[in-house]
């Protein structure tokens, strides 16, 4: 008998309909022999409900009272889910995060999970029931709600199932599976039958929404064996396992993008140690995150830099830029908020070489100019026009042979 732990997301548990068809998927889990768990988000549109009314009242919501608020939206999940079990003829319990003692940190509205009691799930589980569990959500040392972020349900399916030494965490959501890339952009894209913690990390922190990065991280840390699969729709969903030695990997398994890229640069910076910190130290004081960096020096003995930041922050970093600008004596500060950053991900990049060539010649044949570039071990990165995304993301999504095989 396997012990599966399952993730429903909010479009899964949207309507009491959709949540009575959750019920009959654990149902058709129990008589499969296994023992199941399940971790839910609110029902769609339920949180955001939520944090508006939060908005009404303040615009810097008490951030203990706003977790005491938003948690609230699993609960009404956890409680239908129940009622619908237990109408069809099987046990179920549910219970909030802090009752079944999900400790996690003190930090509110983005806490991490510390800990997890499961002695109580497995009473349950020995005496037959489902049992249900609200995500996003446990507790401090102190007994104060707390949250985990938004998706943080990903992330309460997976320390559940590292909790429980779980067979494998499912995590059901609107797509049926991990793809090549997003289908809305490559209608060609491919589900992936399987991709590597590395991989999905990657992808995740690149711009693929399909998972909540830490819940990745975790899964990771505690090898707990995780499958995307659709609420909707029968299949067998992309397994996300540790790299097999056995298994010859594709050079390219995915391409992510993010749309929410700006980029900055100061330009004639006198050339001399500290400069790079004298940059991106007040962005860093102002809780800005810098992404990708890059350096040139010229022969007159200053320098240009150059760094990208979430699209969001790009007017209050421009502000800051200009000021240091004037502080250091450089020439010029410019900015562009019209970028993108395309991403090629795969772990066979390790053992098949002329990937970035390859990359850069399919950009090029379409008249695609690269702005910046980044790599790392498994990922090539770069930044190009905002208007070149999906003819970019299409021409390497083809040139790398990714593209869904004909009928």
């Amino acid at each position: 008998m396997a012990l599966i732990v399952q993730k429903y997301g909010g479009t899964s548990v949207g309507s009491v309909e959709k949540i009575e068809n959750v019920a009959e998927r654990l149902i058709a889990a129990k008589k499969a022999g296994h023992d199941v768990v399940v971790a839910v988000s609110a029902m769609s549109g339920e949180t955001n409900r939520l944090v508006a009314m939060a908005n009404q009242i303040s615009a810097k919501p008490d951030p203990r009272e706003y977790d005491v608020l938003v948690s609230t939206g699993e609960q009404v999940t956890i409680a239908l889910l129940a009622m619908a079990l237990k109408e069809r003829g099987y046990d179920a319990r549910s219970y909030t995060g802090s009752q079944v003692h999900i400790l996690t940190d003190s930090a509110h509205t983005k806490a991490r999970i510390l800990d997890i009691d499961e002695a109580k799930i497995r009473a349950d589980l020995n005496e037959g029931r489902v049992v249900i569990v609200a995500g996003f959500q446990g507790k401090d040392e102190h007994g104060n709600i707390t949250t985990l972020g938004r998706g943080g349900s990903d992330t309460t399916a997976v320390a559940l199932a590292a909790a429980l030494k779980a067979d494998e965490c499912q995590i059901y959501t609107d797509v049926d599976g991990v793809y090549t890339t997003d289908p809305r952009v490559v209608p060609d894209a491919r589900r992936l039958d399987k991709i590597t913690f590395e991989e999905m990390l990657e992808m995740a922190s690149l711009g693929s929404k399909v998972l909540q990065i830490r819940s990745v991280e975790f899964a990771g840390k505690y090898n707990v064996k995780l499958r995307v699969l659709s609420s909707f729709v029968d299949g067998p969903g992309t397994l996300i396992t540790y790299e097999e030695e056995n298994m010859e990997q594709a050079a390219i398994s995915g391409i992510a993008f993010n749309r929410d890229e700006a980029k900055l640069t100061i330009l004639g910076v006198p050339d001399q140690p500290g400069v790079a910190y004298n940059i991106l130290g007040s962005i860093g004081d102002a809780n800005i995150e810098v992404d990708m960096i890059i350096q040139n020096v010229g022969g007159d003995g200053t320098t240009d830099f150059t760094f990208t930041v979430h699209r969001n922050d790009y007017g209050k970093a421009l502000e800051i830029l200009n000021k240091t600008s004037k502080e250091l004596g450089a020439r010029e500060v410019i900015g562009d908020n019209a970028i993108v950053k395309i991403s090629l991900v795969g772990v066979g990049m390790r053992s098949h070489a002329g990937i970035a060539s390859q990359m850069f010649k399919a950009l090029a044949d379409e008249r695609i100019n690269i702005r910046m570039i980044s790599t790392s071990e498994i990922k090539i990165s770069v930044v190009v026009d905002e208007k070149y995304l999906e003819l970019g993301v299409r021409a390497l999504h083809s040139a790398f042979g990714l593209d869904a095989p004909k009928d």
